[in-house]
């Protein structure tokens, strides 16, 4: 099977990642932390599989995740955990409304990122 036909697989557990709204890699798309020529080389996992992140998704519609030790959200200053749990979340609540709202990948984004 060619790598197109086996769709986004997850670098840490190998399964394939679903729905965008499970994928780590366009979370990080829409927050900017990859670039879209970026999106084709930039490694998949599901958000499950990439606590470090994920811990701050704050939404009663996620699961919450704790992380132990040294990246464990519990360890940040209060603002800039905040802030990263405020564009974590509005993320992820995006990649939840693109495919409702029909958008092309170049409008991911948060809108003013």
């Amino acid at each position: 099977m060619a790598k197109c036909d086996q769709g986004y697989l997850c670098e840490v557990c190998g399964q394939a990642v679903p729905g965008i709204t499970d994928s780590d890699l366009y979370l990080r798309y829409v927050i900017g932390r990859v670039e879209i020529a970026a999106l084709h080389r930039e490694p998949e996992r599901h958000l499950h599989c990439n606590p470090v992140l994920s811990q701050f998704i704050v939404d009663d519609k996620f699961p919450p995740v704790s992380v132990e030790g040294d990246f464990s959200k519990q360890y940040m200053d209060d603002e800039a955990r905040r802030r990263e749990e405020e564009l974590v979340t509005r993320g992820w609540q995006r990649l939840k409304e693109v495919g409702r709202l029909g958008l092309s990948v170049p409008e991911y984004p948060l809108p003013g990122l």
